[in-house]
């Protein structure tokens, strides 16, 4: 049977997977979602207590805002999901979305040729197939259809489905450990009633201690690395953006290709990131007993601000630690005996369940769908290449939507499909591929230089100056508010870049 050919395909309906569908809507994409709903990692790895980490009205589609913005509770992962399905029927996305349609392999069968010169990007839409892609429906690997297509948008991201497991020498390992061991994403799929009778009378030790753990049980945490948490966005009476999200804060932060007297003024201002960091953190240990519990951070917390690991605290987080119902075990390395956890001090810790809240393995997810010699693109320097958050320059005829990170994720990746969009329609061109590695280096370059945490990807602390650039190539005024005064000490939302502003 012949491939079903067409023009663009999208993988993944999440939150990257439905903008993009709306933004390339005049294509008729085909939208391949492996579940039987939209919402990717909310609908499918969201425990019944996940909730937004930031407010609603910096969360949204820039032309579909939230029936109550000025809400300031965050909105629970139910909430999310039905906001989704609101924007996604109003625009009518779901018209393109292929349910219960797994992407199991990906065959390039472009040509390399039809580039405009040596190392340069032609059209993206060369009016010849570029890609052939597997599809398994109905979870069935006797059903595998075929499709080609000239553009493909892979939104899988980078959480949810693989779950990532450390690895241990023999005999340490869970096949010796007399109890039971569940990654977060096997318990967020257990119901109520399912989660109360599991823990139930049982000794629980979780390891991890970011946004990925679930809380609100009986249990000892098991933390490699501290991080800084607040518990709302308020620091000393001030609201948080003013430290971190206004053009005037990411003024005395490091930004790839500034010219030489925007280098000097940040190196001259280079004290001021110290000072907002330690005004942050004095709050912190003033307001939450970090240090009664051993909890202080060593790194300061622009570092994980800088990494997009800052978390609100979970509701009852430290008045569960202080009644003793939550427990802290700080360790570098780990392994299981017979009746639980070994550690590197020579201490252990009895335990019935091991939950483990060490994240999810995006890059086995790619590897899973990419061929060769793709998939030795995907680490560069501990990151994945992307020019503009969007581009890799060795993966031909292809886009990734929602794999850097920022503090808005959603408004990160509605923007760059507003900027492929765009890119697509030939309104632009790529510079060359040797510019935009050397783009992306610069870019590495300047997150190893803000944090340790560089290899997570994250551009929040000059996320207003990487949008003015997309701004700038889609032909918009990189400004966008209305005044001299809101333009420096405003945060910058989603509406702020809606097409009519």
């Amino acid at each position: 049977m012949a491939p079903i050919s067409s023009k663009i395909a999208i993988i993944g309906a999440g939150i990257s997977g439905i903008a993009a569908a709306k933004q390339l809507a005049k294509y008729e994409p085909m939208v391949f979602e492996a579940s039987d709903s939209i919402g990717g990692v909310w609908k499918h790895a969201s425990f019944r207590t996940t909730k937004l980490q930031t407010p609603r009205c910096d969360y949204e589609f820039s032309d579909f805002p939230w029936p109550d913005r000025d809400n300031s509770s965050f909105p629970s992962y139910v909430e999310i999901i039905d906001y989704l399905h609101s924007y996604a029927n109003h625009f009518d996305v779901l018209k393109f979305v292929k349910f219960r349609s797994k992407v199991v392999e990906l065959r390039y069968i472009g040509d390399e040729n039809h580039r405009e010169g040596k190392g340069e990007y032609g059209r993206l839409m060369t009016g010849h197939p570029a890609w052939e892609v597997a599809v398994q429906t109905n979870d069935d690997f006797e059903s595998i259809e075929r499709y080609t297509f000239e553009f493909v948008v892979v939104c899988i991201g980078k959480y949810g489905d693989i779950p990532k497991i450390p690895t241990f020498p023999p005999k340490q390992g869970p096949e010796i450990f007399k109890g039971k061991v569940l990654h977060t994403l096997d318990y967020c799929k257990l119901n109520k009633e399912e989660a109360s009778s599991l823990v139930k009378g049982k000794s629980v030790a979780i390891v991890g201690y970011k946004k990925s753990g679930p809380n609100g049980k009986a249990c000892t945490m098991v933390i490699r690395t501290l991080h800084w948490t607040v518990p709302h966005y308020t620091i000393w009476g001030l609201p948080f953006y003013l430290f971190y999200s206004t053009r005037s804060s990411q003024y005395i932060h490091e930004r790839p290709d500034q010219n030489s007297l925007r280098a000097l003024m940040c190196l001259l201002l280079s004290p001021m990131r110290r000072v907002v960091s330690k005004i942050i953190e004095s709050y912190l240990l003033w307001k939450l007993p970090y240090e009664k519990h051993g909890l202080k951070p060593e790194h300061p917390f622009h570092e994980d601000y800088a990494s997009c690991q800052m978390a609100i605290l979970p509701e009852k987080f430290f008045p569960e630690a202080d009644e003793g119902r939550i427990k802290f075990k700080k360790a570098s390395k780990w392994w299981f005996y017979e009746n639980g956890l070994q550690f590197d001090d020579g201490s252990k810790l009895e335990a019935d369940i091991v939950i483990c809240a060490t994240g999810y393995d995006g890059k086995k997810k790619l590897e899973s769908i990419l061929p060769q010699p793709f998939t030795s693109f995907l680490d560069y320097n501990g990151v994945m290449p992307l020019y503009k958050s969007t581009i890799n320059p060795m993966f031909p005829n292809m886009a990734f939507i929602g794999y850097v990170e920022t503090v808005s994720n959603l408004q990160t990746a509605e923007l760059r499909c507003k900027w492929l969009a765009r890119l697509v329609d030939d309104r632009f061109k790529l510079p060359s591929v040797e510019n935009m590695l050397g783009h992306i280096e610069k870019e590495v370059e300047v997150m190893k230089r803000t944090t340790r945490f560089y290899k997570r990807q994250c551009i929040s602390t000059y996320i207003i100056n990487h949008n003015d650039e997309l701004c700038e190539e889609m032909g918009w005024n990189s400004w966008r508010k209305n005044s001299w005064l809101s333009e420096a000490f405003s945060p910058y939302t989603s509406q702020d870049y809606d097409e009519d502003n």
